[in-house]
Protein backbone atom coordinates (compact mmCIF):
# COMPACT_ATOMS: atom_id res chain seq x y z
CA UNK A 1 0.00 0.00 0.00
CA UNK A 2 1.34 3.44 -0.94
CA UNK A 3 2.57 5.75 1.75
CA UNK A 4 0.20 8.61 2.47
CA UNK A 5 0.48 11.90 4.32
CA UNK A 6 0.13 11.73 8.08
CA UNK A 7 -1.91 14.93 7.87
CA UNK A 8 -4.78 13.41 5.86
CA UNK A 9 -7.76 11.47 7.26
CA UNK A 10 -10.30 9.45 5.32
CA UNK A 11 -14.01 10.12 5.08
CA UNK A 12 -14.63 6.80 6.83
CA UNK A 13 -12.43 7.86 9.75
CA UNK A 14 -14.27 11.17 10.13
CA UNK A 15 -17.78 9.75 9.75
CA UNK A 16 -17.10 7.28 12.57
CA UNK A 17 -16.16 10.21 14.83
CA UNK A 18 -18.91 12.71 14.00
CA UNK A 19 -20.16 14.30 17.20
CA UNK A 20 -17.33 12.93 19.35
CA UNK A 21 -15.88 15.35 21.93
CA UNK A 22 -12.76 17.15 20.74
CA UNK A 23 -13.40 16.48 17.04
CA UNK A 24 -13.94 19.78 15.24
CA UNK A 25 -14.72 20.13 11.52
CA UNK A 26 -13.83 23.27 9.60
CA UNK A 27 -15.07 24.05 6.08
CA UNK A 28 -12.41 26.37 4.64
CA UNK A 29 -13.71 26.41 1.07
CA UNK A 30 -12.61 29.41 -0.97
CA UNK A 31 -12.63 29.77 -4.74
CA UNK A 32 -11.26 32.00 -7.48
CA UNK A 33 -13.92 33.96 -9.43
CA UNK A 34 -13.24 31.81 -12.51
CA UNK A 35 -14.30 28.69 -10.59
CA UNK A 36 -17.86 29.99 -10.28
CA UNK A 37 -18.43 28.64 -6.77
CA UNK A 38 -19.44 30.27 -3.49
CA UNK A 39 -17.95 28.52 -0.49
CA UNK A 40 -20.22 30.07 2.13
CA UNK A 41 -23.40 29.51 0.10
CA UNK A 42 -22.49 25.85 -0.42
CA UNK A 43 -21.76 25.48 3.30
CA UNK A 44 -25.11 26.99 4.27
CA UNK A 45 -26.96 24.72 1.82
CA UNK A 46 -25.32 21.47 2.95
CA UNK A 47 -22.37 20.87 5.27
CA UNK A 48 -20.96 18.04 7.32
CA UNK A 49 -22.86 17.89 10.63
CA UNK A 50 -21.08 19.98 13.24
CA UNK A 51 -18.85 21.82 10.76
CA UNK A 52 -18.13 25.53 11.11
CA UNK A 53 -17.26 27.85 8.24
CA UNK A 54 -13.80 29.44 8.04
CA UNK A 55 -14.00 32.55 5.85
CA UNK A 56 -10.60 32.99 4.20
CA UNK A 57 -11.51 36.55 3.19
CA UNK A 58 -12.51 37.47 6.75
CA UNK A 59 -9.78 35.90 8.88
CA UNK A 60 -7.14 38.34 7.64
CA UNK A 61 -5.23 41.44 8.72
CA UNK A 62 -7.93 44.13 8.62
CA UNK A 63 -5.62 46.95 7.50
CA UNK A 64 -3.82 45.13 4.69
CA UNK A 65 -4.23 46.12 1.04
CA UNK A 66 -3.23 42.57 0.00
CA UNK A 67 -5.62 39.60 -0.11
CA UNK A 68 -5.44 36.91 2.57
CA UNK A 69 -2.80 38.62 4.68
CA UNK A 70 -1.99 36.75 7.87
CA UNK A 71 -4.00 38.25 10.75
CA UNK A 72 -2.30 39.26 14.00
CA UNK A 73 -2.18 36.32 16.40
CA UNK A 74 -4.68 37.79 18.92
CA UNK A 75 -7.18 38.44 16.13
CA UNK A 76 -6.80 34.90 14.79
CA UNK A 77 -7.33 33.59 18.33
CA UNK A 78 -10.59 35.53 18.60
CA UNK A 79 -11.83 34.18 15.26
CA UNK A 80 -10.90 30.60 16.18
CA UNK A 81 -12.43 30.91 19.64
CA UNK A 82 -15.66 32.25 18.17
CA UNK A 83 -15.80 29.10 16.03
CA UNK A 84 -15.51 26.96 19.15
CA UNK A 85 -11.98 25.82 18.39
CA UNK A 86 -9.13 25.23 20.84
CA UNK A 87 -5.48 24.36 20.35
CA UNK A 88 -5.98 20.90 21.85
CA UNK A 89 -8.92 19.95 19.63
CA UNK A 90 -8.51 17.55 16.73
CA UNK A 91 -9.32 19.89 13.85
CA UNK A 92 -10.32 18.43 10.48
CA UNK A 93 -10.21 20.99 7.67
CA UNK A 94 -11.71 20.56 4.22
CA UNK A 95 -12.68 22.46 1.10
CA UNK A 96 -14.76 21.32 -1.88
CA UNK A 97 -12.26 19.70 -4.28
CA UNK A 98 -9.93 18.32 -1.61
CA UNK A 99 -6.63 20.19 -1.71
CA UNK A 100 -7.14 23.72 -2.97
CA UNK A 101 -7.88 26.19 -0.18
CA UNK A 102 -8.08 23.89 2.85
CA UNK A 103 -4.28 23.57 3.23
CA UNK A 104 -4.09 27.34 3.87
CA UNK A 105 -6.36 26.98 6.92
CA UNK A 106 -4.44 23.84 7.96
CA UNK A 107 -1.22 25.88 7.85
CA UNK A 108 -2.77 28.81 9.71
CA UNK A 109 -4.06 26.69 12.57
CA UNK A 110 -0.71 24.95 12.92
CA UNK A 111 1.42 28.11 12.94
CA UNK A 112 -0.97 29.61 15.48
CA UNK A 113 -0.44 26.74 17.90
CA UNK A 114 -3.06 24.07 17.17
CA UNK A 115 -1.50 20.68 17.87
CA UNK A 116 -3.64 18.24 15.86
CA UNK A 117 -4.77 19.55 12.48
CA UNK A 118 -5.68 17.30 9.57
CA UNK A 119 -7.22 17.48 6.10
CA UNK A 120 -10.15 15.47 4.76
CA UNK A 121 -9.29 13.21 1.85
CA UNK A 122 -11.56 13.93 -1.09
CA UNK A 123 -12.94 17.12 0.43
CA UNK A 124 -16.58 18.01 0.73
CA UNK A 125 -17.34 17.20 -2.89
CA UNK A 126 -16.45 13.52 -2.51
CA UNK A 127 -18.16 13.38 0.89
CA UNK A 128 -21.41 14.48 -0.75
CA UNK A 129 -20.98 12.25 -3.82
CA UNK A 130 -20.62 9.24 -1.54
CA UNK A 131 -23.90 10.06 0.18
CA UNK A 132 -22.38 10.76 3.57
CA UNK A 133 -24.38 12.83 6.07
CA UNK A 134 -24.86 16.54 5.46
CA UNK A 135 -27.18 19.12 6.97
CA UNK A 136 -28.36 22.69 6.43
CA UNK A 137 -28.92 23.20 10.16
CA UNK A 138 -26.93 25.97 11.81
CA UNK A 139 -24.08 24.49 13.85
CA UNK A 140 -24.42 25.27 17.54
CA UNK A 141 -21.13 26.77 18.72
CA UNK A 142 -19.88 27.07 22.28
CA UNK A 143 -17.17 29.76 22.16
CA UNK A 144 -13.84 28.60 23.50
CA UNK A 145 -10.37 29.90 24.30
CA UNK A 146 -7.81 29.44 21.53
CA UNK A 147 -4.51 29.73 23.41
CA UNK A 148 -2.50 31.07 20.49
CA UNK A 149 1.21 30.29 20.15
CA UNK A 150 2.37 32.01 16.96
CA UNK A 151 5.33 30.39 15.15
CA UNK A 152 6.65 33.51 13.48
CA UNK A 153 9.57 31.68 11.88
CA UNK A 154 7.21 29.81 9.54
CA UNK A 155 6.23 33.02 7.72
CA UNK A 156 8.35 34.96 5.23
CA UNK A 157 7.89 38.73 5.00
CA UNK A 158 8.52 40.94 1.99
CA UNK A 159 11.80 42.22 3.41
CA UNK A 160 12.94 38.66 4.05
CA UNK A 161 11.94 37.64 0.53
CA UNK A 162 14.01 40.44 -0.98
CA UNK A 163 17.06 39.07 0.82
CA UNK A 164 16.21 35.45 0.00
CA UNK A 165 15.91 36.20 -3.72
CA UNK A 166 19.00 38.41 -3.80
CA UNK A 167 21.19 35.97 -1.88
CA UNK A 168 19.67 32.64 -2.91
CA UNK A 169 19.59 31.66 0.76
CA UNK A 170 16.39 29.61 0.38
CA UNK A 171 14.73 27.85 -2.52
CA UNK A 172 11.48 29.42 -3.73
CA UNK A 173 8.72 26.99 -4.71
CA UNK A 174 5.97 28.81 -6.63
CA UNK A 175 2.57 27.07 -6.63
CA UNK A 176 0.97 29.07 -9.46
CA UNK A 177 0.07 27.41 -12.78
CA UNK A 178 2.93 27.12 -15.26
CA UNK A 179 1.54 29.77 -17.64
CA UNK A 180 1.54 32.44 -14.97
CA UNK A 181 4.95 31.35 -13.70
CA UNK A 182 6.56 31.62 -17.15
CA UNK A 183 4.69 34.81 -18.04
CA UNK A 184 2.87 33.19 -20.96
CA UNK A 185 -0.51 33.86 -19.28
CA UNK A 186 -1.68 37.01 -17.50
CA UNK A 187 -2.29 37.21 -13.78
CA UNK A 188 -5.97 37.17 -12.76
CA UNK A 189 -5.49 40.34 -10.70
CA UNK A 190 -5.43 43.58 -12.69
CA UNK A 191 -2.24 45.60 -12.90
CA UNK A 192 0.04 42.77 -11.94
CA UNK A 193 3.01 41.44 -13.89
CA UNK A 194 3.24 37.74 -14.63
CA UNK A 195 6.48 35.80 -14.46
CA UNK A 196 8.40 34.69 -11.39
CA UNK A 197 11.09 35.60 -8.89
CA UNK A 198 14.65 34.97 -10.10
CA UNK A 199 15.70 31.45 -9.17
CA UNK A 200 12.18 30.24 -8.31
CA UNK A 201 10.94 26.72 -9.06
CA UNK A 202 7.46 25.99 -10.34
CA UNK A 203 5.45 23.40 -8.39
CA UNK A 204 1.81 23.95 -9.45
CA UNK A 205 -0.48 23.21 -6.53
CA UNK A 206 -2.88 21.28 -8.76
CA UNK A 207 -0.10 18.83 -9.67
CA UNK A 208 0.15 17.56 -6.08
CA UNK A 209 -3.27 15.94 -5.90
CA UNK A 210 -5.44 13.79 -8.12
CA UNK A 211 -9.20 13.18 -8.00
CA UNK A 212 -9.41 14.95 -4.64
CA UNK A 213 -6.62 13.02 -2.95
CA UNK A 214 -3.12 14.17 -2.13
CA UNK A 215 -0.56 12.16 -4.10
CA UNK A 216 1.22 9.30 -2.29
CA UNK A 217 4.49 10.33 -0.66
CA UNK A 218 6.79 8.84 -3.31
CA UNK A 219 4.91 10.77 -6.00
CA UNK A 220 5.04 14.00 -3.98
CA UNK A 221 8.79 13.56 -3.63
CA UNK A 222 9.15 12.92 -7.36
CA UNK A 223 7.09 16.02 -8.26
CA UNK A 224 9.16 18.29 -6.05
CA UNK A 225 12.47 16.87 -7.17
CA UNK A 226 11.45 17.04 -10.84
CA UNK A 227 10.74 20.74 -10.33
CA UNK A 228 14.27 21.20 -9.04
CA UNK A 229 13.51 21.41 -5.32
CA UNK A 230 16.27 20.00 -3.10
CA UNK A 231 14.46 18.45 -0.16
CA UNK A 232 17.61 18.64 1.94
CA UNK A 233 17.62 22.45 1.72
CA UNK A 234 15.37 25.22 3.10
CA UNK A 235 12.32 26.20 1.05
CA UNK A 236 9.94 29.14 1.01
CA UNK A 237 6.58 28.57 -0.71
CA UNK A 238 4.66 31.20 -2.66
CA UNK A 239 1.62 31.47 -4.95
CA UNK A 240 -0.83 34.16 -6.02
CA UNK A 241 -2.15 35.37 -2.66
CA UNK A 242 -0.78 32.91 -0.10
CA UNK A 243 -3.54 30.29 -0.34
CA UNK A 244 -2.30 27.51 -2.64
CA UNK A 245 1.31 27.97 -1.49
CA UNK A 246 0.16 25.97 1.53
CA UNK A 247 -0.45 22.96 -0.73
CA UNK A 248 3.28 22.87 -1.42
CA UNK A 249 3.94 23.41 2.29
CA UNK A 250 1.69 20.43 3.01
CA UNK A 251 3.63 18.28 0.55
CA UNK A 252 6.93 19.31 2.14
CA UNK A 253 5.72 18.67 5.68
CA UNK A 254 4.22 15.33 4.64
CA UNK A 255 7.71 14.30 3.47
CA UNK A 256 9.24 15.31 6.80
CA UNK A 257 10.64 18.59 5.50
CA UNK A 258 10.29 21.18 8.29
CA UNK A 259 12.76 23.88 7.23
CA UNK A 260 10.19 25.81 5.25
CA UNK A 261 8.31 29.09 5.34
CA UNK A 262 5.34 30.49 3.45
CA UNK A 263 5.62 33.91 1.79
CA UNK A 264 2.38 35.46 2.96
CA UNK A 265 2.32 38.37 0.49
CA UNK A 266 3.11 36.01 -2.38
CA UNK A 267 2.75 37.22 -5.97
CA UNK A 268 0.03 39.75 -5.08
CA UNK A 269 2.75 41.65 -3.28
CA UNK A 270 5.84 40.80 -5.34
CA UNK A 271 4.26 41.04 -8.78
CA UNK A 272 2.18 44.06 -7.82
CA UNK A 273 5.21 46.23 -7.10
CA UNK A 274 7.44 48.05 -9.57
CA UNK A 275 10.65 47.64 -7.56
CA UNK A 276 10.93 43.84 -7.51
CA UNK A 277 12.87 41.71 -10.02
CA UNK A 278 10.65 39.54 -12.24
CA UNK A 279 11.83 37.11 -14.91
CA UNK A 280 9.85 35.17 -17.51
CA UNK A 281 10.27 31.82 -19.21
CA UNK A 282 10.88 28.45 -17.55
CA UNK A 283 12.79 28.05 -14.32
CA UNK A 284 16.57 28.33 -14.53
CA UNK A 285 18.48 25.04 -14.76
CA UNK A 286 19.70 23.67 -11.45
CA UNK A 287 23.16 24.96 -10.55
Amino acid sequence: MAETSRFVVSAEWLQERLGKPGIKIVDASWYLPAQGRDGRAEYEAAHIPGAVYFDQDLVVAPDSKLPHTLPPAPLFARHAGSMGLGVDDTIIVHDGPGFFSAPRAWWLFRIMGAKNVFLLDGGGDRWKREGRPVTAEVTKIAPSLFDVDFHEGRVATFEQMKAIVAEGSMQVADARPAGRFTGAEPEPRAGMRSGHMPGARNVPAVSLSKDGSLLPLPELRAKLEAAGVDLDGPVVTSCGSGVTAAVVTLALESLGHTDNRLYDGSWSEWGGRADTPVVTGPADPNP
